[in-house]
């Protein structure tokens, strides 16, 4: 038995070695799902991919904050937003997906706020998730 899933775990890891795109550096835990080149997580602030592939956008909601926001592409020319086929997501967990559609730079955001009880005062602002994303043809 050994003997066979040693050589295909091997061969599963070359393959994914084949993978195009960096982020800011590794995201702990965090693989591309099914048909992504390329995840960018909460701890990335930069990546950089290329016309034709596909992001997808992996946020951790942070203790007493909600879970991320309306994930936004600042130019949806350059990367604009699909369906993630696997947004369904642990509580906790924000999935967003976005295609590079051609040459240059957009921002996703993403926008969280505190968790506050009913009745009580709750501070009023809000943490911004921002990640540029360079796309090169």
């Amino acid at each position: 038995m050994k003997a066979i899933l040693l050589p295909a775990v091997a061969a599963l890891l070359l393959a994914a070695c084949g993978t195009a795109g960096t982020g800011s550096g590794p995201s702990p835990g965090v693989t591309p799902g099914q048909g992504f080149d390329l995840v960018v997580s909460d701890h990335d602030t930069t990546a950089t991919m290329q016309v034709g592939q596909k992001v997808e956008l992996v946020l951790h909601a942070r203790g007493g904050m909600s879970n991320w926001m309306q994930p936004r592409s600042s130019k949806e020319s350059v990367l604009a937003p699909i369906v993630d086929p696997a947004a369904t997501a642990v509580r906790g967990v924000t999935l967003a997906a976005f295609q590079a559609m051609s040459p240059g730079e957009a921002q996703i955001t993403a926008y969280a706020s505190p968790i506050c009880s009913p009745g009580q005062a709750c501070p009023m602002y809000v943490a911004v998730f921002n990640v540029t994303v360079t796309v090169t043809a």
